[in-house]
């Protein structure tokens, strides 16, 4: 995974000063081989008002009104029908740095979610984050870039509840022009970014951006 800098705007439970998604890079991977957003799925937002890769501040959730959050609980699997995603979830904090750590590169099959911030279902920004790609091949997000608008993610939590979020956006940043207010902003309705390395990749550097799913709950926990 590549780095993608920015401070998070998430309402944590404590507030962190740096929040970066995704130091371990793996140079012998896929090479930039996963699927990117599309131009189209990536520089037009939900209710057809337009955006630039890059400069997504215009991103905004659907019009209509987001399924009442829940409670707070932890997630346990992920999945993503449309790609083939079933994931377990691990909990993932920060290092000495205030940097966010990463799934274990021998996990390359799960997910991590910050769990300093919001739960998958309950008030706020939820963030997973995995790999795209290993040197063995392919990880659990790496076809996370071919998602579209209208996609289900489904999220089981300890309670035994599911929230279902259904996605209203996917974008591909440049990890030195991550809008970061537009992806951490805190939110009253349950809201989920989902976070892997994209964009294009160099031997000496690896990924150069991030893909970032962007949805919204669609049906309460329960």
């Amino acid at each position: 995974m590549a780095s993608a800098p920015g401070a998070p705007l998430l309402k944590p439970r404590t507030r962190l000063a740096v929040l970066v998604v995704g130091v371990v890079l793996l140079v012998n991977g896929l090479r930039g081989g996963a699927p990117q957003p599309t131009a189209v799925q990536a520089t037009t937002a939900p209710g057809g008002a337009g955006t630039r890769v890059g400069v997504p501040e215009s991103l905004r959730p659907p019009s209509s009104a987001p399924a009442p959050p829940g409670p707070r609980s932890a997630p346990e699997r992920l999945r993503i029908p449309v790609i083939g995603v079933d994931a377990p979830v691990t909990e993932l904090g920060l290092d000495e740095a205030g940097v966010l750590e990463v799934p274990p590169a021998d996990r390359t099959d799960a997910a991590g979610w910050y769990a300093d911030g919001p739960a998958p279902g309950e008030p706020g920004t939820a963030v997973l984050a995995g790999h795209v790609d290993s040197p063995a091949g392919p990880a659990v997000f790496y076809l996370l870039g071919g998602l579209t608008r209208g996609s289900t993610v489904s999220v089981t939590r300890r309670d035994g509840s599911t929230a279902r979020f259904s996605v209203y956006a996917v974008e591909a940043y440049d990890k030195d022009d991550f809008p970061t207010r537009t992806v951490y902003r805190s939110t009253r309705a349950a809201e989920l970014r989902i976070i892997t390395c994209g964009g294009g990749y160099r031997e000496d550097t690896g990924y150069l951006g991030n893909v970032v799913v962007y949805a919204t709950l669609a049906g309460q926990p329960g």
